[in-house]
């Protein structure tokens, strides 16, 4: 297992980078920006600074906006081009509980039966009413889990592993805004989602194994708050005909939030409240099982540019990183 984590920061070195290098044994790929400190200087990451990115060979490079969260995929790619098999997708200010567990791409695990659209898992690791960012507003209300754990393990094959965090999670604004509490999650025994079941999943803590890196892709020319749960949504189809699921793990992270404006994060998650379920429908229509992964994440971007979901500009990004990652013999 060759694993690396692949962070962006603006920050200078944070305590949860100091701690992911000091957990992870496997590379720690730190993304500048413009807004970066420059020199960022931490013994023991491989920082790609803006001088160091110029200079990469890559193609998405000339098509990927400066000062935006998806230049981490640079980091993806330098992953990739130094042979991890594992990718660790996190943020500057989430760390790493000790002991950090990546659960094994196969194996039997609780498993939630298919068809049942939208599942709020977070409910599969707590009492309390909360839903993860990108969840549909309108099926908030009632997300009851009705999972019992009796009799639904059956073995599979991971594609994404979704770790929760402690402290601050992945929430809305609206949940920041009107419930205020955090909450502490059960460490309870994962939970994999079957074919036709869906959470949204994001980029704070989330494993991503080989098959599944052109999945990687981060939409850019989408707003911030967006970014990873259109990335999520439509990565979950495209897995399933690929016979790979997504599964939930309990936290294995503690984030302490960087300052955020919550009604500037409100505006960025609008598309998040609109969109959701038109982008899991769009997708579960488009892929075709006979397809590669490659092949159905460009298609369905068609068919959501079509539907004016996003931009030319995103078709013309994504073509590149599929070159790109077609380029490192990354599978499609």
């Amino acid at each position: 297992m060759n694993p690396a984590v692949v962070i962006t920061t603006i920050q200078r070195p944070t305590p949860s980078i100091h701690r992911w290098r000091s957990t992870i044994d496997g590379s720690v790929i730190v993304v500048a920006d413009r807004k970066t400190p420059d020199p960022w200087i931490l013994d023991g990451c491989d920082v790609l600074s803006v001088r160091k990115q110029q200079r990469m060979p890559f193609r998405l490079l000339q098509r990927l906006p400066w000062n935006h969260y998806a230049r981490k995929m640079i980091g993806y790619l330098a992953a990739i081009q130094q042979g991890a098999d594992i990718l660790i997708d996190t943020d500057d200010d989430n760390e790493p509980l000790k002991p950090y567990e990546i659960l094994p791409q196969q194996g039997v695990y609780p498993r939630i039966g298919g068809r049942s659209g939208f599942v709020n898992v977070y409910r599969w690791f707590t009492e309390g009413w909360i839903w993860p960012r990108g969840f549909p507003l309108r099926q908030v209300v009632g997300s009851v889990f009705r999972y019992r754990g009796e009799g639904e393990r059956s073995g599979c094959r991971i594609g994404i592993w979704q770790g929760l965090v402690e402290g601050e999670p992945d929430v809305d604004a609206i949940y920041r805004i009107v419930v205020r509490r955090r909450c502490r999650f059960s460490r309870k025994e994962p939970l994999v989602l079957e074919k036709g079941s869906i959470c949204p999943i994001n980029s704070q803590n989330t494993v991503f194994f080989r098959e599944a890196f052109p999945l990687l892709y981060l939409p850019a020319f989408v707003s911030f708050r967006f970014t990873d749960i259109l990335r999520g949504l439509v990565a979950q189809p495209i897995l399933w005909a690929a016979d790979l699921l997504v599964g939930f793990t309990g936290p294995t992270a503690f984030q302490e939030r960087n300052p955020h404006n919550l009604i500037q994060d409100f505006r960025s998650e609008i598309p998040c409240y609109l969109h959701a379920e038109k982008v899991c429908r769009i997708a579960a229509e488009t892929v075709r099982k006979k397809d590669g992964i490659a092949d159905n994440l460009l298609r369905v971007y068609e068919a959501l540019l079509k539907h004016r979901v996003v931009r030319d500009p995103e078709l013309r990004l994504l073509d590149a990183w599929l070159e790109d990652i077609a380029g490192l013999g990354s599978p499609a």
